[in-house]
């Protein structure tokens, strides 16, 4: 009698998103030299909160999952922390296209909702138009991403640490601060915008 064959490992590669990765995003060039070691997997520090893993996770890009590459946890628990760059064998990019990968799946609408993004969006509001991040316009900004009364709600909650923060100086009251040459600033930014678009 003949064993079956599970239908994951009788399953035909379908190489039009790998090819796709290797175009199109960064370090994708260089992920046909991984060797499937498991080094970058082994070495990942949280590794053991990704449902997959990049060793994996590279195979399946190879194998044509795409749904499941852009909705892998891999792309989110990734900390950037670069041993898997640092220890590769092979000179795989592995965190710059786990990067990529990563943004893929949010210009794609892959991506889970949650709270960070709305931060993060916050955050980088800040640092955009005023060259620092003023942690009251910050804050406010990330409390009604969530609806006005909800706003209303977090900011009234937080007011006595915001108070307390004001009282031993840690907060100003007064126009936010900004860097002197925003100008610099702009230029330097969309100059980074180009390179980005550039290299896809």
């Amino acid at each position: 009698m003949t064993a079956q064959l599970p239908e994951t490992a009788s399953r035909k590669y379908d190489l039009k998103f790998a090819r796709w990765v290797r175009d199109n995003v960064y370090g994708g060039g260089k992920m046909n030299m991984c060797m499937q070691c498991g080094t970058c997997s082994g070495s990942c520090p949280n590794g053991v909160e990704m449902d997959v893993g990049p060793r994996k996770l590279f195979m399946m890009v190879r194998a044509g999952m795409k749904d499941e590459v852009l909705r892998s946890s891999t792309l989110w628990e990734c900390t950037s922390c670069y041993r898997c760059v640092v220890r590769c064998p092979r000179g795989v990019p592995v965190t710059y296209i786990v990067q990529g990968l990563a943004a893929v799946a949010a210009r794609e609408g892959y991506a889970p909702k949650i709270e960070n993004a709305s931060f993060a969006r916050a955050f980088w509001w800040s640092a955009n138009t005023f060259g620092k991040t003023d942690e009251r316009l910050v804050t406010m900004k990330y409390f009604f991403s969530f609806g006005f009364l909800e706003g209303i709600r977090k900011s009234l909650a937080n007011l006595k640490i915001a108070l307390g923060m004001v009282k031993a100086g840690r907060m100003h009251i007064g126009m936010p601060h900004k860097i002197r040459d925003s100008k610099g600033l702009q230029a330097m930014l969309k100059k980074a915008q180009e390179i980005e678009a550039r290299e896809g």
